[in-house]
């Protein structure tokens, strides 16, 4: 099995455990009621304290993926490529991932029935409702795949005013037709009933449905399976077949495509962006000029592969052009050793290197582009320059020779480490270019030698904090750190030689096959990036996933510009491990905001209610006024379904059960609910209603209203008891 498949592998199972454990311990926090403020401890550690034998069993469950699942093999050319039409302007192949998808289903369950912590953790997490649904719907995915070829196909066109697109794929055996309507039935959507899955004899007394209703047009030949969104597109592709078959893979785009295949793929799409380009609207003529002014009036080709290479997994993408690079499209400089990597640690989290144009030429570009769609858009530079007695080209654009380098080395608060080193042609005369700007500024310089270097040292004033900023120039490059610690350890690697440039990691993570002579460079240290993340969410995620997952190589990302391309390769493990600890660090807040969101909203829906419960109780029950509390709101406890001041049954009993009198705090959603009425003898005028979250994780937001029927809200943790009428009107209005 081929390292790459089996890093896809691992990032699926791992996405799929890290959510589903984090869904289980948001949901059994905002069940906990509390009746009081608190700080909520880190859930992780909650769950580690929990299940302490879960880690180890994550960890065994995913060698067990890594070592077992096959995934399909790569494919060197495309028998679904010669059915489509020579207009096909955009296309995305991918193989049948059913198979693969299956196997980890099943040795997920195996490692269920052998393994007691992980059954015991999964069994008490919200999976244990939805996970059936889960397994039942990854089977029906997994028996629709076994009638389906090994290859599918999403391509169209931009022939017509609306772009059309459809999916094809080979049918493996018969019975598809028969088994889609019956999946169909058993969905409980309602929508699907839009789908319509025809064979080619319903095909031929199919009459085109009403252009206002939207759905899916499923056609089942023997041969293929046509998806599109209207009848139309499928039946013009299915008479192309009965036919002379489509013409596409002799057109040039579908060639360019066929020669993607050659090296064998995993994944590859393109798009034909000089058709696309010439089918935009025309528009505004200054619009139409600065597009041609721009130089990416002339791209041709975009295509995208992902393959494996002497076991490393690469992504390469080429944007093409119908001509020499012009305009801002040749900005991007041709490839070259990049001297700026040699000041850079290799300990950097995140660097990035990029050789442009001379920055002068760069400058005169823009001027050409801003003069054509504003021509006072650069009207004031002549001013500055003449009050400051410079010329903003040639005294400093011009003296950057256009190769910038930038690393990040630490996230550490208040202020990141990092480094900027950028190629200049003449120091001395830019270093009289800077002196007279920094005139002009509040900032304070100062000037020190070390070993022959001299620093330059700039404080910037600041509200909170003075900002430094330390330079100096070395061997024709501007060495620009945060702080005098981070500019001197640039120059001492860069005359040690143990730099990111020099490090055994960059060279074995770069892309094999391809040279070090780049126009760009992304470097990145995947683990330490996405372990970062992990901190700041979870300090004890990140001590636990840093011995479950091992360490990666790094990202490296190199572009080169060509006379008439621009390609690009991406390389490294790192980018399909690290992808791991990304999912995670992106679903995990992302699912408990939604969460949160999901809580906030019933709660401001239940205030709604309760508001019009209380008007509604205020005019049956005249003498009384305002229900004093929920419970008098809530049904009758006996069930007897009689209604009275006491229980008058306007809300739910989640709300107004008995237990909710004045004071008292009741549950619902994540969410305490409490009301108080402000009162004379038996007569309520007045009152207030307030939702608080249960704890931390449930909300971030509290709630009130009063008899104005207006809801307010306060960010801030939960609250340790209600808020009074008068408090509630100075929160904000919830908009």
């Amino acid at each position: 099995m081929e390292p790459r498949y089996r890093r896809l592998s691992i990032q699926a199972a791992f996405v799929l455990t890290v959510v589903c454990l984090f869904t289980s311990i948001c949901a059994s926090q905002a069940g906990t009621s509390q009746s009081k403020a608190v700080n909520t401890p880190d859930a992780f550690s909650q769950a580690l304290n929990k299940y302490p034998g879960l880690l180890p069993e994550l960890s065994h469950l995913l060698d067990r993926l890594k070592r077992e699942i096959q995934f399909p093999a790569e494919r060197r050319q495309s028998d679904l490529m010669p059915v489509l039409p020579a207009s096909t302007t955009f296309y995305a192949g991918f193989p049948n991932f059913g198979e693969p998808v299956h196997q980890a289903m099943t040795i997920f369950n195996d490692e269920l029935k052998q393994s007691p912590a992980l059954r015991d953790w999964w069994q008490q997490s919200d999976m244990a409702k939805t996970g059936p649904q889960v397994e039942m719907s990854i089977e029906k995915f997994y028996e629709l795949s076994q009638y389906l070829g090994d290859e599918m196909v999403i391509a169209g066109d931009t022939e017509s005013s609306a772009p059309s697109a459809v999916f094809v794929t080979e049918v493996r055996k018969p019975g598809l037709k028969a088994f889609l309507q019956q999946m169909l039935k058993e969905l409980p959507d309602k929508s699907t009933t839009n789908v319509r899955v025809l064979d080619l004899e319903d095909l031929a007394n199919a009459k085109e449905e009403d252009p206002k209703v939207h759905g899916l047009v499923v056609l089942i030949r023997p041969d293929l399976a046509i998806v599109g969104a209207d009848l139309n597109s499928v039946r013009k592709l299915s008479q192309r077949l009965d036919s002379k078959g489509g013409d596409f893979a002799s057109s040039l785009f579908g060639q360019r495509l066929a020669k993607a295949y050659e090296g064998g793929v995993s994944v590859v799409a393109a798009a034909d962006l000089h058709k696309i380009v010439g089918k935009l609207p025309a528009g505004k003529p200054e619009g139409q000029q600065a597009l041609e002014r721009s130089g990416f009036k002339d791209v041709k080709y975009l295509v995208w592969d992902h393959k494996s290479v002497n076991n490393q997994s690469l992504g390469e993408m080429e944007i093409s052009f119908t001509g020499p690079r012009r305009g801002a499209a040749s900005w991007l400089a041709a490839p070259a050793l990049i001297g700026g990597l040699e000041f850079v640690s290799p300990k950097s989290v995140v660097a990035v290197s990029v050789r442009l144009k001379n920055l002068g030429e760069v400058y005169d570009d823009i001027q050409q582009f801003g003069a054509g769609s504003n021509p006072n858009a650069l009207a004031t530079i002549p001013q500055m320059e003449q009050a400051m007695h410079i010329n903003l080209k040639d005294d400093l654009l011009s003296q950057l020779q256009g190769e910038i380098t930038f690393a990040l080395t630490d996230f550490k608060a208040p202020q990141p480490e990092w480094k900027a080193i950028l190629r200049v042609n003449d120091a001395d005369r830019l270093q009289k270019t800077l002196n007279k700007l920094l005139q002009a500024t509040p900032v304070v310089a100062r000037q020190s030698e070390e070993e022959g270097v001299t620093y330059h040292s700039l404080t910037v004033p600041s509200a909170q904090k003075p900002l430094q900023i330390v330079y100096a120039f070395v061997d024709g490059y501007l060495v620009v750190g945060s702080s005098h610690d981070a500019a001197t350890e640039a120059v001492q690697l860069h005359k040690g030689g143990e730099s990111l440039a020099k490090s055994a990691k960059f060279r074995e993570a770069f892309p094999p096959g391809y040279p070090r002579e780049v126009s760009a460079v992304v470097y990145e240290d995947a683990s330490a990036m996405t372990a970062f993340r992990l901190r700041q969410l979870s300090p004890d995620m990140a001590e636990a996933m840093s011995h479950l997952t091992p360490a990666s190589t790094p990202i490296v990302f190199c572009a080169y510009g060509e006379e008439r391309a621009i390609r690009g390769v991406s390389a490294g493990s790192g980018a399909d491990a690290s992808a791991i600890l990304v999912g995670a660090a992106i679903a995990i807040p992302n699912m408990m905001r939604a969460k949160t969101a999901a809580n906030e909203s019933a709660a401001v829906g239940a205030l709604r209610a309760i508001n019009v419960a209380q008007t509604t109780y205020s005019y049956k029950y005249l003498q009384n006024g305002y229900a004093r509390d929920l419970a008098s709101l809530g049904p009758d406890p006996r069930g007897s379904g009689l209604k009275t001041a006491n229980h008058a049954g306007l809300i739910d009993a989640d709300l107004g059960s008995a237990s909710c009198i004045s004071g008292a705090w009741c549950e619902k959603a994540g969410y305490r609910f409490s009301i108080a009425g402000v009162c004379r003898l038996r007569s309520c005028k007045e009152f207030v209603v307030v939702a608080t979250p249960v704890a931390s994780a449930s909300g971030s937001r509290n709630f009130c209203s009063t008899s104005d029927a207006v809801i307010r809200f306060e960010v801030g943790p939960p609250l340790i008891s209600p808020v009074s009428a008068e408090e509630c009107r100075q929160w904000a209005p919830l908009q």
